[in-house]
């Protein structure tokens, strides 16, 4: 990436922005984060060239939260800088988010959903990226012994004090996110987003949550379409060292038994009749949902960035092609 860059002019152009629920806000409906490859132990350049190369593509959103890196903290140190460096002048065109609700640091007051963390976390990730604000900062995952009333009233006063534009919340089944929005709702800051994982391969959403979101009027933008990788041509052909899975993180090459590959195969052969990729597939599977409003990729480099992308420029998914892969969903030993 040139380190003169400019923003391309025709950034605009090939993007249809997704309503967010009943807001103003309208998001790319692919949008990056910056769980992995961002942190301190990466390569700074390839960073920035995947951020810069996005928003060229009319990516305009990019998620992280406290603890992305690694280390912790270190996500946001990395964009803070490509926003110093580029992006400052385009401030105002980007949807920057953050979150708190993991473990940051020690002591009792470095983890889940006290009003103490998340203010203290919001302050140091404003100061890590060198924001006044961010567009959204999410409640990380739900908290089984703080009052859901204090988590959602720190969101309210982290927006009230002018740290973030919107309220979200990241993980909460449908119970939880109905009384959380009725919370939020009778304090004048609506939930404006949930950010639940889905993919072909993880569809705990459709009991239950989406009708909550339709209801509530919130919108929707899942993590994990590709089920960390599982739904690309990454592990067609075996499980590559540098993989996720190779590495044995979140992804385990136990993950990938036989019956997860067959499947994986019988998808792959369905995005190829359709003449895109794997991943572009599972993209456009859960993106058919009105209430998704945007499909969150992580990526190692632009071209895989690039490919997901793609997506967009295909046919919609006919009820043929959606029953072929129920019909794959489907299968069991």
């Amino acid at each position: 990436m040139d380190q003169n860059w400019k923003a391309s002019a025709t950034r605009y152009q090939a993007v249809e922005y997704k309503r967010c629920g009943k807001s103003g806000i309208k998001i790319p409906p692919i949008s990056l984060g910056l769980w992995h490859n961002f942190g301190g132990i990466d390569v700074y350049e390839n960073a920035r060239d995947m951020v810069l190369r996005s928003f060229d593509a009319g990516i305009v959103h990019f998620d992280l939260a406290n603890n992305y890196g690694p280390p912790p903290g270190s996500a946001e140190l990395c964009f803070g800088r490509i926003l110093a460096k580029d992006l400052l002048p385009h401030r105002d065109e980007l949807l920057i988010s953050s979150k708190a609700g993991w473990g940051m640091w020690d002591g009792p007051y470095g983890d889940f959903g006290s009003r103490k963390y998340l203010v203290a976390s919001c302050d140091q990730s404003l100061a890590r990226m060198g924001l006044d604000y961010v567009d959204i900062f999410y409640s990380h995952r739900p908290d089984p012994e703080t009052p859901l009333e204090e988590t959602m009233g720190a969101l309210d006063y982290i927006v009230r004090s002018g740290r973030a534009l919107y309220a979200g919340i990241s993980s909460y089944g449908p119970q939880e996110t109905k009384r959380a929005a009725a919370i939020l709702k009778s304090m004048g800051t609506p939930c404006l987003i949930h950010q639940p994982s889905y993919s072909m391969f993880n569809r705990w959403i459709e009991d239950g949550l989406t009708d909550v979101l339709k209801t509530e009027g919130i919108g929707a933008i899942v993590f994990s379409p590709l089920a960390q990788g599982m739904l690309s041509n990454r592990y067609l052909n075996g499980i590559p060292n540098e993989s996720r899975a190779g590495k044995g993180g979140f992804l385990k090459p136990a993950d990938l038994n036989p019956l997860v590959m067959t499947k994986i195969k019988a998808l792959n052969d369905i995005a190829q009749a359709r003449g895109q990729s794997l991943s572009q597939l599972a993209i456009q599977w859960v993106l058919r949902d009105p209430v998704v409003c945007s499909a969150l990729v992580g990526a190692s480099s632009w071209q895989q960035i690039e490919d997901n992308l793609g997506a967009l420029g295909k046919p919609d998914l006919d009820s043929v092609e959606l029953g072929k892969i129920e019909a794959v969903l489907r299968l069991s030993q």
